[in-house]
């Protein structure tokens, strides 16, 4: 049961979103905004507490909402939490997304997209949630399966779709190019992305990435350009 003092404040919650609102309000659960509130406010507190630290009280406090209107656009922690790597996913994509231009060598494109999907994937905030859902894996197997379930778009499939441009136009020959985006990403994190997850080291630093994207792309275009055996 809350406490009075707690009755009070989450009065005062409320209050303060509803004249926030003012004239213009949303449905319920339908403003882009609050959720986006509330979302930063989850992944601050996911960044400093491991996912069964992390409260919705916590949450509450950190994103400034009161827990009515938390659960109106959330019904759990593990809904939160879905939710924030699907947005991360969505910005990670859209960024590389537009490095794959059609109209740029295909050096330069590979490379672009190569150091900033690896930027991304051995960020702290990714390997974080990466450790957070292996940590509850055998407990919560419904997390792990929408956390690496493939999803409409995603790196692969990004990479893939400008491969068979690619490959249409005559630059590259490949005959898988669902396999050869899986080696092309793979090849970039050689090393580093493990490193990171398993504390191996704290970051990667620029040189190693450039080392590492640049070596991808000779052992790639070796292997699929228009010249190769």
């Amino acid at each position: 049961m809350m406490s009075s003092k707690s009755e009070r404040q989450e009065r005062h919650l409320q209050e303060q979103e509803q004249q926030r609102a003012g004239g213009g309000r949303r449905p319920a659960g339908a403003d882009p905004v609050k959720r986006e509130q509330i979302l930063e406010g989850a992944k601050r507190v996911f960044m400093r507490s491991n996912f069964d630290a992390a409260s919705m009280n916590d949450i509450t406090r950190e994103a400034g909402v009161s827990k009515g209107t938390l659960y109106v656009y959330f019904e759990n922690k593990e809904d939160l939490f879905e939710a924030l790597i699907a947005r991360e996913r969505s910005r990670i994509v859209s960024s590389i997304k537009q490095l794959l231009n059609d109209h740029d060598p295909i050096e330069v494109a590979l490379h672009d997209f190569g150091v900033t999907l690896v930027t991304s994937i051995t960020s702290d905030y990714t390997i974080r949630a990466m450790r957070t859902v292996l940590g509850v894996i055998d407990r919560m197997p419904r997390l792990a399966q929408r956390f690496f379930t493939a999803t409409p778009e995603n790196g692969y499939t990004v990479l893939k779709a400008y491969l068979d441009r690619q490959v249409a136009t005559g630059t590259l020959s490949i005959d898988d190019t669902e396999l050869a985006a899986k080696q092309f990403i793979e090849l970039s994190m050689a090393g580093l992305f493990k490193g990171r997850l398993f504390g191996m080291c704290d970051a990667v630093s620029a040189e190693q990435l450039e080392k590492n994207v640049s070596s991808a792309i000779r052992v790639f275009l070796a292997a699929y350009g228009r010249e190769a055996p």
